[in-house]
This record gives structure tokens, sequence and C-alpha cells, in this order.
């Protein structure tokens, strides 16, 4: 018997959205919707760099472009996976390409599902390694639990979530993203929507993919710590100028509270409330779900264009 006999070999994955980068029309309605969302919204040269306060990850860029659109999505891995999804990408025989303008040249391209521009570069994990904070209403007191209004603070998100993009084949997409990068399925209902996880550990999805006719993104994920955070996010955007949404309510899969804010070019930024999660290397049960089962528990009836992908039509 050799050392090396019984040995697993480390797993081979993807740990975090490193960050995602995307164009629209006016940077300074991008600034004004992010800002007013709670996210800390700085300028870095021509580009708006978006950071959740007290922590020190950009989650997103957004630059000008003729309309909204999706970029590029970089993915982070661990160092020393670095060889070894080279080896892996070449056995797998996945096409590489170079860099999208003014987009880095650091780490691996490749060319992912949908036409999507897909980076792989060395990062420290920022997804999730425990379950999302949760701050529960005091126990019923001979006094009042409810925040006050007038002293409430504004929603500050704490960190992305998870992002959803189109994809004209939900399920080639979801094996590219199993097959080659490690990600490993959460849920599914039949070809329509699939949610994955990191088995390196993350939140119930890290990336999920919705049927449309081609690629988008159609909303982005914030973790707040509480229900009553997703209640005030609702109010303070609302009086921002961004009223329209879907929400609140309460997903089955995933199990977060929710609320989508509509941002100025029709897809949306998402308050989210304790969501599951899986421990690092965890077998979740994954399933095919019910239709009605993708969407949510309770709430407000769905928008009728609330999947609708607003990139292709303004293309």
């Amino acid at each position: 018997m050799t050392l090396n006999q019984g040995k697993r070999e480390p797993l081979l994955a993807v740990h975090s959205v490193d960050e995602f980068v995307f164009s629209v029309p006016d940077l300074g309605e991008a600034r004004h919707f992010y800002t007013s969302f709670g996210l800390d919204v700085r300028e870095e040269g021509e580009e708006l760099a978006l950071h959740t306060f007290g922590h020190p990850h950009r989650w997103a860029r957004v630059v000008r472009g003729p309309t909204k659109r999706l970029l590029w999505l970089s993915l982070g891995i661990h160092a020393d996976d670095l060889p070894r999804f080279e080896r892996h990408l070449a056995q797998q025989e996945v096409e590489r390409i170079a860099p999208p303008s003014d987009a880095g040249t650091e780490g691996i391209w490749i060319q992912g599902p949908d036409g999507l521009a897909v980076q792989l570069r060395i990062a420290a994990k920022s997804s999730p390694s425990q379950p999302s904070p949760r701050e529960l209403p005091p126990e019923s007191a001979n006094a009042g639990r409810s925040p006050s209004r007038s002293k409430a603070q504004p929603t500050r998100p704490l960190y992305l979530s998870h992002i959803l993009l189109f994809s004209a084949d939900v399920d080639r997409a979801r094996r590219f993203y199993e097959d080659v990068l490690g990600l490993r399925l959460s849920d599914k209902s039949g070809s329509v929507i699939a949610f994955l996880h990191s088995p390196h550990g993350s939140d119930h999805h890290l990336i999920a993919l919705a049927k449309s006719e081609g690629l988008g993104l159609h909303h982005s994920s914030w973790c707040v710590p509480s229900i009553d955070a997703v209640g005030i996010g609702t109010q303070q955007m609302a009086q921002a100028g961004y009223p329209r949404g879907w929400g609140i309510g309460r997903h089955v899969l995933g199990s977060n509270y929710f609320r989508y804010v509509r941002d100025p070019w029709g897809s949306y930024a998402e308050y989210s409330y304790d969501i599951d999660f899986v421990a690092p290397d965890n077998q979740w049960p994954a399933a095919d779900h019910p239709g009605e089962d993708s969407l949510y528990v309770w709430g407000p009836e769905l928008p009728e264009d609330f999947i609708f992908n607003h990139e292709l039509a303004n293309r």
C-alpha cells in the first residue's frame, strides 16, 4: 500500500463570484440607484465600483455603454487550483478566449454559456463560509419591540449572496457550471430554472440560471440581517424613486425572505434575508421541484414582466 492510496483528491471548484461587470448608459443613474439601495458606490476612473460598507471586497463594476448588458463574470479560485484548472479545462476541451476590452489579463479566460466571458482568477474567498446573520426581534416583554421609525437606520447590505443569469439552455449551462467549474446543483425546476452552490461553502445558490432566449443579468442579490432590513430597504428605495419590484415575500428554494427592486434598466437588485447555507463539502438534497415552488411560498403576485430579459430586447 502506497502512502497516497486511499487519499481523496481535493475538490476542484470555484469558490466565489469574485466580481461581475456590466454596462449601463448612464453612470449617474447607476450611482443614484445603488447608493439608494445601500451600497458603498465608489468612483474608479470612469467606472463605478460596488462595495458593501465595512467589507473590503469589490463585488461589481459598472461601466458606461450603450445599453445595460452583462459583460463578463470573474470567479474566484484558490491558488493551488490554478494549475489543476489549467489541466482540467484542457481535458474538457473548453475554449480559451482573449480577455474582453478593458478587462484584466490575469488568470484564465474561457468561453462560458451563452457567449459569456468567464474569468477564473486567484482570489480570497468572498462567498460566505457560515450561515448569514439573523437578527431576530426581541422576546415579548412589557415594552415595545418594534424599532422606532424616527431612529431606524437605513438598510445597508452585508455582502453579495448570488446572481441570477438568463440562459437560452438552462440544462446545458448548468452542466458547464457543474462539470467545468465544479459547482453543485442545489435545486431546480425542470429546464426552466436551476440553483447552484459552491462545495467550498456558500449560500443556497451562488449562481442561478433562468430560461430566456439568451444571456442577461436578471438580478444581483444582497444579504441583509433581518426582515426589518428588507422592509426598511423597500421603503427607502420607494422614497428614492424606485417603488417598482416584487415582494416582500418568501422563497421556497433557498428559504429566504426577499424584496426585488426594479432598476432603471428592467433588471433587479434583491434584498435577501435568512437564505439557506450549504456548508463546505456537504451534500445538499438537490431535487426537481414543481414550477410554483420555484417562485415563492407567499408574497404579492408576480409582475408580468418579472422574468423578461431586457438585455436582449435592447440589443
